[in-house]
């Protein structure tokens, strides 16, 4: 399991059952968001990068990129290029089956 997966249940584990049927809910719903922010999150660890660091290197802030892996902010395809480039990477897009 990840990191990001592992703070995830770390965080839903400390919700009371009524609350995490809501989470689980939203969090369905959020699906792209929330696999883009997964997909962030795991660029910036792979490459041993804070926050603060990956958005310096992208020439923005350390709130934005929090925003992206948090999923409150649906980044654009020229941003996830950037951010690949700041980590050390290239973005590749697939579209796979359902």
């Amino acid at each position: 399991m990840s990191d990001y997966n592992k703070r995830r249940q770390q965080i839903i584990d400390e919700l009371p059952p009524a609350e995490q049927k809501v989470f689980d809910e939203a969090y369905a719903t959020a699906g792209l968001a929330m696999e883009l922010a997964e997909t962030v999150f795991r660029a910036r660890e792979t490459a041993g990068l804070t926050q603060a660091e990956l958005a310096r290197r992208m020439g923005t802030t350390q709130s934005a990129i929090a925003a992206i892996e948090s999923g409150a902010r649906t980044p654009t395809v020229e941003l996830l290029d950037r951010l690949a480039r700041a980590c050390g990477g290239r973005l590749t897009i697939r579209i796979g089956a359902a």
